[in-house]
């Protein structure tokens, strides 16, 4: 399986970022939007393709640059719904929509989140991702998760006239190091056990909820392939599909090759298992999501139907269904699910998020 990879030309240091993307008709998150496809943003340069149509703007370079050093030092740890979220030495967390292709370049948007407050015995300077439960964090009802490494996870509705944060305890210790989502399905936010046995559930009003999860159907795997998989570094993630009303549950396996890339300990894609969740329990390993695509990343992942966007994010290439699209910081990658082929390359990715589909205004 080939895979069309359109690696753009290194910016400068501390240039201004170029952002593109094509705008299609779709309903994959809406039937009545013109929307642009999902996104990417790779290498040195944040860029958007197919280059068919598209659109151009300038993003400050901090925001992909992170190592940038002065006085004011900024980082972005997150993204989520086109949203990404940079943390200051000041502790306050930011909302920004730079990197949202159709945001405004003259006039971008920033929402400051009140001060961090740390819970005894736990962390507020590493994250280990953000969520939302919808698209816009100016939304009244829109509620913001952050998910610390370890037991902290907090929420905040940015849209109130005073907001605040909701802190809450994570007692199970198997939660402490995994990603949080929104679940429109279940209207709280859930957050996949390690291992992905349990799956964990907190609102702003809702009694905190544990579900056991029974896997079914796993795959066939000769011991070989069972002795690799153990020595993969293993995440999981939660994503819905908003079309179909599914819940999958993927398990990512990655490890660091014998010899490392450029001389550099970098990780790889060694396997990928999607479950389709149900009402009973049951995850149910499966290698046909139909026209669907998962898009996993450091943003919190998202599902589209394939057929939505016929030009996918390459000009020269449909978007594929029955496909995960995989992207973090050292890889990035697409595996076919019917018969769990991988194909992907090692780069560095200053913001590996991928954008879910925006609406066009007008």
């Amino acid at each position: 399986m080939s895979l069309l990879l359109n690696q753009p030309s290194k910016l400068c240091f501390r240039r201004p970022v170029l952002a593109r993307s094509s705008p299609l008709h779709s309903n994959g998150f809406s039937s009545s939007s013109l929307q642009t496809p999902p996104s990417m943003m790779a290498l040195k340069r944040t860029y958007f393709a197919d280059y068919a149509h598209h659109f151009e703007k300038k993003v400050p370079p901090e925001l992909v640059y992170n190592d940038i050093k002065d006085d004011d030092d900024i980082g972005t740890i997150g993204s989520s719904h086109g949203w990404v979220v940079t943390l200051k030495d000041d502790g306050i967390l930011r909302l920004q929509d730079d990197l949202n292709p159709v945001a405004s370049e003259t006039d971008p948007k920033r929402i400051s989140l009140p001060p961090l407050v740390t819970l005894p015995h736990c962390q507020t300077q590493i994250v280990t991702n953000v969520a939302m439960s919808s698209s816009s964090p100016e939304d009244d009802e829109c509620v913001v998760a952050v998910k610390f490494l370890g037991p902290q996870l907090r929420f905040c509705r940015p849209a109130l006239k005073n907001p605040e944060w909701t802190n809450i305890r994570i007692q199970n210790p198997c939660f402490f190091s995994s990603r949080v989502m929104f679940s429109e399905t279940h209207d709280m936010f859930r957050i996949p056990g390690s291992g992905g046995h349990l799956i964990g559930s907190w609102g702003l009003h809702t009694p905190p909820k544990i579900d056991k999860l029974r896997f079914q159907n796993l795959p066939k795997l000769t011991k070989t392939k069972r002795k690799l998989l153990h020595s993969c570094f293993t995440s999981e993630h939660l994503v819905e599909s908003r079309s179909t009303g599914e819940t999958f549950l993927v398990k990512w396996y990655r490890r660091t090759p014998a010899k490392p890339i450029k001389g550099m300990a970098t990780m790889i894609t060694k396997a990928l298992h999607v479950f389709k969740l149900d009402k009973k329990g049951n995850a149910v390993y499966t290698q046909d999501i139909g026209d669907l695509c998962i898009f996993l990343s450091k943003s919190e992942p998202f599902c589209v139907p394939a057929s939505s966007f016929p030009q996918g994010l390459h000009s020269l290439q449909a978007m594929r269904s029955n496909h995960v699209y995989i992207l973090d910081v050292d890889e990035f990658g697409l595996v076919e699910l019917v018969d769990s082929s991988i194909a992907s390359v090692n780069c560095t990715l200053k913001v590996p998020f991928y954008i879910p589909p925006q609406n066009i205004n007008g």
